[in-house]
């Protein structure tokens, strides 16, 4: 499954204009942002995936282009979808990666398995 490599290069400006350390991880079809060893951000085809604080989702869920993550045709708690047409603009881009920020400090980091 492709990814977005437009959107790459534009989460990636975004999170450099911050200084922020990140890794990118390819995983889930698509591109993971890893920061602090978390997933953050990402990219799932042409849509931004953006990890926030569970109790803050339904009211993002009100915007324009934000649903939740169904990757597994479950919604996913904490979890958004980010369409191409509430991204367009660099402010919106930079306002929905800003709320993935705001969360990263207290996500819990997932576990890692063991072989």
């Amino acid at each position: 499954m492709a990814y977005d490599i437009n959107l790459q290069d534009r989460v990636c400006q975004v999170l450099k204009n911050k200084n922020i350390a990140f890794q990118e991880k390819k995983m889930m079809g698509g591109l993971c942002f890893m920061i602090q060893e978390k997933m953050c951000v990402g990219i799932i085809k042409e849509n931004l995936m953006i990890r926030v604080h569970p109790e803050t989702q339904n009211e993002l869920l009100l915007k324009e282009g934000c649903r939740m993550m169904d990757f597994t045709k479950r919604p996913m708690k904490g979890f958004l979808y980010v369409e191409p047409i509430a991204i367009d603009m660099d402010e919106d881009l930079e306002y929905w990666i800003n709320q993935a920020l705001e969360y990263n400090p207290t996500a819990k980091k997932s576990k890692k398995k063991t072989s």
